[in-house]
């Protein structure tokens, strides 16, 4: 039988990077806890504004949040406003008990190229099934979209649950030019996201890749 792994897991040692670095010290398992709360809170605040990933780098009293968005102007609000309040939030909601809060920085990168990010793609085909859009024609247009950007050499997307409310569910999937997924040096960026529909969970998958890394 084969055995599925996790294509950024597969590569996190050759060409991929950890999303989170930094000082953590002696007391690991109760900052990378703290991480994973960070990240869930900034999924459930602003996930649905084009955010393609949050990277967390750590000093020893100080913590920088690097969060990339296809729409940095709806984050940083007038005069950087938006980013003082979501700074505040994060502030009572995950370290509000502590006796020596640390000193938290958040910046905002932008995305160019909304195309040639999977968790971008995944978010937008999320967005058209929830509206109830025609999962062949999110597929195809998916597909469409993103072979026809600049340096993407190959995609998978792929759809599963009850399509279209059919009480079996099954599984559909597009793909377009060249995607070696066992190859290590391959450039696979890939995103799997749910969308929540009256008749069930529709899972998402999506592959890109971006040639050769050496």
């Amino acid at each position: 039988m084969s055995h599925k792994v996790h294509p950024k897991a597969f590569r996190i040692r050759d060409i991929a990077d950890w999303q989170a670095r930094g000082f953590y010290g002696k007391k690991i398992a109760p900052k990378l806890r703290e991480d994973f709360e960070i990240r869930e809170f900034l999924k459930n605040k602003i996930g649905k504004l084009g955010v393609e990933k949050n990277e967390i780098e750590r000093s020893s009293n100080k913590i920088n949040i690097i969060i990339s968005s296809a729409r940095p102007g709806l984050l940083i609000g007038r005069g950087g406003e938006g980013i003082e309040i979501l700074k505040k939030a994060l502030e009572k909601k995950i370290f509000s008990n502590y006796a020596k809060k640390p000193e938290i920085k958040i910046e905002i990168k932008e995305v160019r190229s909304i195309w040639a990010s999977a968790p971008l793609v995944a978010q937008w085909m999320v967005s058209q099934i929830e509206k109830r859009v025609s999962f062949r024609r999110v597929l195809k247009q998916a597909r469409d979209k993103v072979t026809a950007t600049k340096g993407v050499e190959g995609v998978r997307v792929e759809i599963a649950g009850r399509l279209d409310g059919n009480e079996i569910a099954r599984r559909e999937w597009l793909k377009a030019g060249k995607l070696p997924r066992q190859t290590i040096r391959a450039d696979i960026d890939y995103a799997n996201e749910q969308a929540f529909c009256t008749y069930g969970t529709i899972g998402i998958k999506v592959w890109i890749y971006k040639g050769l890394k050496f």
